[in-house]
C-alpha cells in the first residue's frame, strides 16, 4: 500500500503569519526521507494554504512524484495541465469550508463540470482520479468518465471511529467499514484503481489499510500534527509501520 503525504497544513501554519516558514516543500523532502511514496497538495481556488510557487517548487524537487488536488475550475486545471504532475485528483471545493467536507456529487452540473475537467486533463496526458463518497452510483459515474482511479472519502468512517467506545458507535463504525469495503470491491470490478483518504489517523488507519482493494492512502493532518512533536521523518515512518502491519495481518487473516 502506497502512502502519500499531504503537506497542505504545513503551509497553513506558514500562511497564518504570511511568512516563509515552515516550508511545505522542505516538509515534503523530509516526508520522502521518512518513506513517503508520494506528495499530495491541494491548490485551492482561494490559495488559503498551498501557493502556486509551492507547486512549481515541488515539481522540481519531489523525487517520488506529486499528486495535485484541484477543483474542476479553469485556472487550477490549467495549472495542472501546464505542470504535468504525476497525478491529478479532482475534489469538491467550497470557500466557506474549513477542509474538504465530502466527495464529488457526480450528478447534474457537477458531473458536467467534472467531465469537462477530466477531458482537459486527459488531453494533456495526465493520470486522473476523482475524490468521491463510497457509493455505488457515484463509483459508476466516475467509471463512465474513464478516469484511472478514485479516492474514497473516509471522513464518515473517521467520525464513526471517534464514537466506537459505545455499542451503537461500534455498530456505526462497522457499517462505515463495510461501506468502504463494498465500494472498493465494486470499483476494482470496474477496473478502477482505488485510493482512500480524509480524517485518517494513527489510531484509525489500520482498519482502512486492511482493505485489500485499496492500494493508496492520502494522509495529511494527522502526520503533520505528529511531526510538530517528533519530526516529519519519524512521523511518516510510524504511519508506514502501522499500515504495513495492518496489511500483513489482513493477508494472513489475523
Amino acid at each position: 500500500m502506497r502512502l502519500h503525504i499531504n503537506v497542505d497544513h504545513v503551509a497553513t501554519v506558514r500562511q497564518a503569519r504570511q511568512t516563509d516558514e515552515p516550508d511545505p516543500v522542505r516538509a515534503a523532502v523530509l516526508a520522502e526521507l521518512g518513506g513517503a511514496d508520494g506528495i499530495t497538495v491541494h491548490l485551492r481556488e482561494d490559495r488559503r494554504h498551498i501557493q502556486d510557487r509551492d507547486v512549481h517548487l515541488l515539481m522540481q524537487t519531489a523525487r517520488t512524484g506529486v499528486n495535485l488536488e484541484v477543483a474542476s475550475v479553469s485556472d487550477v486545471v490549467g495549472i495542472a495541465c501546464e505542470l504535468r504532475p504525476m497525478a491529478v485528483t479532482i475534489v469538491p471545493e467550497r470557500r466557506e469550508e474549513i477542509t474538504t467536507e465530502g466527495g464529488l456529487a457526480l450528478d447534474g452540473d457537477s458531473l458536467r463540470r467534472t467531465a469537462e475537467a477530466v477531458a482537459r486533463l486527459h488531453a494533456s496526458g495526465l493520470r486522473t482520479s476523482l475524490f468521491i463518497t463510497p457509493e455505488r452510483g457515484t463509483i459508476d459515474a466516475a467509471a463512465s468518465l474513464n478516469v484511472a482511479a478514485i479516492e474514497l472519502h473516509t471522513g464518515e468512517f473517521a467520525e464513526s471511529f471517534k464514537c466506537a467506545r459505545t455499542a451503537d458507535g461500534r455498530g456505526a463504525m462497522g457499517h462505515e467499514l463495510s461501506r468502504l469495503r463494498r465500494a472498493a470491491s465494486h470499483a476494482r470490478e470496474l477496473g478502477l484503481d482505488v485510493h482512500a483518504g480524509h480524517g485518517l489517523t494513527y489510531e484509525n488507519v489500520a482498519h482502512v489499510a486492511s482493505i485489500g482493494e485499496i492500494e493508496e492512502l492520502n494522509i495529511g493532518h494527522s502526520i503533520v500534527s505528529r511531526a510538530v512533536m517528533i519530526g516529519m521523518e519519524r512521523a511518516v515512518r510510524e504511519m508506514k509501520d502501522i499500515i504495513r502491519d495492518a496489511r500483513r495481518a489482513a493477508l494472513h487473516g489475523e
